[in-house]
């Protein structure tokens, strides 16, 4: 087999780094090179590819559209070269001690199960301390090592990744449809159901609104910020309830009551600090949970 890389790894490594810490003295520092020996690297390919991955901003470096449109391939294959290493030199079975992750509740009670259970196969010597809320925990005060968020962070501190959207629908109990006379005609109609809000602000009932419903504050006889308790109470036939659908189909009690409506869409994103690139045992957990959240 002849097989012969596109272009230099390192070249790309070099790349990869500086787009991330957004300086080559930041990315040299943590690559153990020299700050023109790194230039020269990134400069060798920009040669090889024929395009200008950075313009100067200031003291820092600013991506330009190529660089941009490489960016998310050098991750993947640094993702990927990562695993092969650590599958190559078993030191997988051999990485020990504890990482953080911070998620919603429902993230974390209904979509982290199966992400543990890879991890604990892969890493049996890694320990995960789950951080379950609602608020937006703080990765630089090192509240965790990841977070899963529905909110894009804008502290260039931090390493984000932008993962695949999630889909949410409205959804109600088989027993509350049956209850009310079989399902609503349109929102109009729902729009007379009992709902369950998941926070007390009117964001909620709001964003509803926008989609042809007209609730109103009445229109909420039961309110919990604890969003797997909310959604225990939609499952209960209790009243209407908004979820992500790949948590609803692990509910066959429930059904989307309008599935004509579109969906609303949640956005995603991991995120960790900058340790990503030192330690080893956050870089194994980070790169599992981005494979599985994009589908891998």
């Amino acid at each position: 087999m002849n097989f012969r890389p596109p272009f230099d790894w390192n070249r790309l490594r070099a790349f990869l780094v500086t787009a991330e810490e957004g300086s080559l003295s930041a990315a040299a520092r943590i690559l153990k090179l020299t700050q023109p020996t790194l230039g020269r690297q990134v400069a060798a390919l920009e040669a090889e590819l024929g395009v200008i991955l950075f313009e100067r901003v200031g003291r820092s470096l600013s991506l330009t559209r190529s660089g941009l449109e490489l960016l998310e391939h050098a991750r993947a294959m640094g993702e990927a070269a990562n695993r092969v290493s650590l599958a190559a030199s078993g030191r997988v079975e051999a990485v020990e001690g504890e990482v953080s992750i911070a998620a919603s509740d429902v993230t974390a009670a209904f979509l982290l199960p199966p992400m543990l259970a890879r991890l604990r196969a892969a890493a049996p010597g890694i320990s995960v301390n789950v951080v379950a809320s609602n608020s937006l925990s703080d990765l630089l005060r090192r509240e965790a090592d990841i977070a899963i968020r529905h909110v894009e962070p804008q502290d260039g501190d931090l390493v984000v990744r932008r993962m695949p959207d999630m889909l949410a629908r409205i959804y109600a109990s088989r027993d509350l449809i049956a209850r009310q006379g079989g399902h609503p005609r349109d929102a109009a109609a729902l729009s007379a159901w009992p709902f369950i809000g998941f926070e007390r602000s009117e964001r909620f009932r709001l964003a509803l609104n926008t989609e042809g419903l007209s609730l109103t504050q009445g229109s909420f006889p039961i309110v919990s910020e604890n969003g797997v308790v909310a959604w225990h109470y939609v499952r209960a036939g209790l009243g209407v309830g908004v979820m992500v659908e790949a948590v609803a189909r692990q509910a066959p009690e429930v059904e989307c009551v309008l599935p004509d409506m579109p969906p609303f869409v949640v956005p995603v994103f991991l995120v960790t600090h900058r340790e990503l690139h030192t330690s080893r045992r956050i870089r194994i957990v980070f790169d599992l949970i981005t494979g599985l959240l994009a589908g891998d």
